[in-house]
């Protein structure tokens, strides 16, 4: 059964910026991915600890503001970081049930000083290691009000069983050359995560996998106005100007023939399962490959740096 790959999509609310509440939740889910044997289960953007959704509802780009100052505190108290362990009982259910994982986080890097924040997708193989932890490179928008932007160290793809996995968070999907460093490096099933919603994700899903030849996973989450709850600083002020609904998921698999396999599934939170076959790969790539055959290596090609960017850079390195 190496050439089928049995996938599962967690579309899930965290609790909102609170990592060890959201941390055992995504623990709850990844265990029943394992006992519904899965090969491997995606989550969302930023899902641990939550999406700075707060951002475009509390004036966040007035400068100085002691409301953003008290929110963004409290979003760095919840991140993840790494080094402390913080996804150590994750990468153990990943090993107990031998299974994959891609988990969106908030990274309070260390290597960058621990007190910015990264959003990092991470791949944690199935014997619960880490293998890449990849920081968008561009935070859209808004978020370059709370997230740093990341580099090329994270760009890499892994291998489950026969199939090649490579993954990029939310508008990075629209980033031409970060999809063709992919392709490049032999990926054939792209996972897509956002912060949740459909409207973003049903068309750039269906056009990546027209592009590569390739099976989109594409994974959200979700959030209601209720979900902000009384612990997060100013909560009333966030929750007076949102919607009800925050984020309404929009997950969906795509085919590498362009067409769904599961169609976006909207404000519904649950674990959908799905098979995919390696030969359907094999079939779309007869006539296009982005890399191969339908490329032109002597006329365009392309550079990544992979190196983790730092401040500091000490004789001991």
């Amino acid at each position: 059964m190496t050439d089928v790959l049995k996938v599962g999509i967690a579309q899930i609310s965290p609790i909102w910026l609170n990592k060890d509440k959201t941390n055992k939740k995504i623990q709850s889910f990844i265990i029943d991915a394992g006992k519904r044997k899965c090969d491997l289960v995606v989550f969302g953007e930023a899902l641990l600890p939550g999406y700075p959704f707060w951002l475009s509802m509390t004036h966040a780009s007035q400068f100085d503001s002691k409301v953003q100052k008290e929110i963004h505190a409290y979003y760095i108290r919840n991140s993840v970081s790494l080094e402390h362990g913080d996804l150590n009982k994750i990468c153990s259910l990943a090993a107990r049930y031998s299974i994959a994982i891609y988990v969106g986080i908030i990274e309070r890097a260390i290597d960058r000083g621990g007190h910015s924040l990264y959003c990092s997708l991470v791949f944690i193989d199935k014997h619960g290691v880490i293998k890449s932890v990849h920081r968008k490179l561009q935070p859209t928008y808004e978020e370059r009000l709370c997230w740093s932007a990341g580099d090329g160290n994270g760009l890499q793809v892994h291998s489950v069983k026969n199939f090649m996995l490579g993954g990029l968070n939310c508008w990075e999907n629209w980033m031409p050359l970060a999809r063709a460093s992919l392709y490049a490096m032999g990926e054939n099933v792209h996972i897509a995560v956002w912060p949740g919603s459909k409207n973003i994700t049903q068309d750039i899903s269906r056009f990546i996998a027209k592009e590569a030849r390739s099976y989109v996973v594409s994974v959200s989450a979700l959030l209601r106005k209720e979900d902000i709850n009384e612990q997060i600083p100013h909560h009333e002020l966030i929750k007076a100007n949102a919607p009800d609904i925050i984020a309404d998921g929009g997950s969906c698999i795509i085919a590498p023939d362009g067409e769904f396999i599961i169609k976006p599934i909207v404000n519904q939170e649950g674990l959908f399962v799905e098979e995919l076959d390696i030969n359907t790969i094999y079939e779309e790539r007869q006539n296009f490959d982005p890399s191969g055959h339908y490329a032109r290596p002597d006329v365009m090609k392309l550079t990544l740096n992979r190196e983790r960017q730092s401040v500091l850079k000490t004789n001991e390195d």
